[in-house]
């Protein structure tokens, strides 16, 4: 992606904000407020940007495709990537 797609937006800035380190769902969720479904929507988002990793626990990376996050994203713990960061403190 390029242009406005690579832009950051407030929501995907507060979540980069959390997951510097790896983080649950239910941590991130609770430190930002953002309601489930939005914070599922922008988590998926930034997973395809290549902005967040996705992983089982907090030692394994889940694999790189969204399948199977509708049903499993509240189970799952996130990351910024190099990426994500990049844009993060570039903003």
């Amino acid at each position: 992606m390029n242009g406005k797609a690579d832009i950051m937006n407030e929501l995907e800035f507060e979540v980069l904000d959390q997951i510097y380190f790896v983080e649950s769902f239910a941590k991130i969720q609770q430190a930002t407020g953002i309601d489930e479904a939005t914070l599922k929507n922008t988590l998926k988002i930034m997973i395809e940007k290549g902005w967040v990793k996705c992983f089982l626990n907090q030692f394994s990376e889940v694999v790189s495709s969204t399948e199977g996050f509708e049903e499993n994203f509240r189970n799952y713990y996130y990351l910024a990537t190099k990426e994500g960061l990049l844009a993060h403190n570039s903003r």
